[in-house]
């Protein structure tokens, strides 16, 4: 990785006029800045950022923190209101849905438009097409306007246009969340080939899982400023207590269920959960802590054409915290699979040292380096549980007395 810097932000500010109503921005015409007919309401403050080439980069943050600002000021459809931005390199930009496409114009016509604005010659351009075309999956309806495609389709050209430039920047704004099961893996396996490469890549995401199994650094913007900015473990904690404290007065009312949803060509999903503790089995178990023995058997169904998937089991408290998890790829530990795509992995832990309370086990089912998720199952099953002693917290950990 260069030390380099291709992206700098010295200072940077983005504020918004806002009006309560259409009729006050004829005011504001007319009064000339005598008087405000507006609202101020600063997106971004005081930014201050150096981004190294070669670096991925996971900005994390809640809705209207500031960080599709942030990307769009790097790529330039915003600029600022105060401060300065540098950048070197082609940037590649998947920003909102359908961003930079022209609905009346044909799949063929808004890959050779967008290619041509991100920099590739009419033969750069007519060398990759076919390239472009198989990587998104349209096929036919390549000459259909683009908009009669679904929501999936628009990010799957959008995404195989801007990657296929060989940009020295790529950001990408949470569109990946549009594309189905297959695509997404295709499209997590394209973002680390470019990271391979020693592309620089800024990742805006909700999945905090991805933004910290793939970047070398986060940024947690909160109201427009940055609120931490370092490794993502310590980002995403501090996030994570932050989110924690949010919800914290929510109460949970979902019912013990597996959200599952139809087994696709270049994908997989849960098929079964059986929980157990001390080998009895049912969805709400009650555990004494440090005795008892929790077991969590899933069972799942794959495309046979995949590689065998990797599976992660997350206990989490009432109000959604993290407690712990374990992920059979972490551990590497290999799943069997039979010929049929069928197959299943338990996790045992025995003596379970979660302390007394009530929590939920949440289950994932990902890609053999477990980056892209298939599937996903939350609370199948409560866990109750007491303790003889007054330790606080929510797991005991070894310990011992010296003195």
């Amino acid at each position: 990785m260069s030390c380099d810097p291709v992206i700098q932000l010295q200072g940077v500010d983005k504020c918004y006029q806002l009006y309560a109503q259409p009729i006050d921005r004829l005011k504001q015409f007319v009064w000339r800045g005598k008087r405000h007919f507006y609202q101020d309401f600063w997106a971004l403050r005081s930014i201050n950022l150096e981004v190294n080439a070669g670096e991925v980069i996971g900005i994390v943050g809640c809705n209207g923190a500031g960080k599709s600002t942030l990307l769009q000021l790097i790529c330039g459809t915003l600029t600022p209101s105060a401060g300065h931005i540098s950048v070197n390199g082609r940037i590649a930009a998947l920003l909102e849905l359908g961003a930079g496409f022209n609905p009346e114009f044909s799949g063929r016509e808004n890959v050779w438009m967008n290619a041509a604005i991100l920099g590739l010659s009419d033969t750069e351009i007519g060398e990759r097409f076919a390239d472009i075309v198989d990587f998104s999956g349209i096929g036919d309806f390549i000459d259909q306007p683009v908009k009669t495609y679904s929501s999936g389709m628009y990010v799957r050209l959008a995404f195989a246009v801007a990657t296929s430039v060989d940009p020295d920047i790529l950001i990408i704004d949470e569109a990946l969340s549009v594309g189905d099961g297959a695509f997404a893996r295709k499209s997590f396996d394209r973002i680390m080939q470019l990271k391979a490469a020693g592309k620089t890549i800024l990742f805006c995401s909700h999945s905090l899982y991805h933004i910290e199994a793939i970047c070398d650094r986060a940024i947690w913007l909160n109201r427009g400023v940055i609120e931490k900015l370092g490794d993502p473990p310590t980002v995403i904690s501090a996030y994570d207590l932050f989110l924690a404290g949010q919800s914290s007065e929510q109460t949970d009312t979902e019912n013990f269920t597996i959200n599952t949803h139809n087994s696709t060509p270049g994908s997989a999903r849960i098929t079964k959960v059986e929980c157990r503790a001390d080998n009895k089995l049912s969805k709400v178990l009650a555990l004494q802590s440090l005795q008892s023995t929790l077991s969590v058997k899933i069972f799942f169904t794959a495309d046979v054409n995949l590689p065998t998937p990797s599976v992660a089991v997350a206990i989490v408290t009432k109000n959604e915290t993290l407690v712990s998890s374990a992920s059979s790829k972490n551990d590497d530990a290999i799943l069997s699979q039979a010929e049929d795509g069928t197959g299943y992995a338990i996790l045992v832990i025995p003596n379970c040292p979660l302390l007394k309370g009530e929590y939920y086990v949440n289950l994932f089912l990902a890609c053999e380096r477990a980056l892209h998720v298939y599937d996903h199952a939350e609370h199948v099953a409560e866990l109750c549980v007491t303790q003889q002693g007054l330790e606080q917290g929510f797991v005991s950990l070894p310990h011992t007395w010296e003195s």
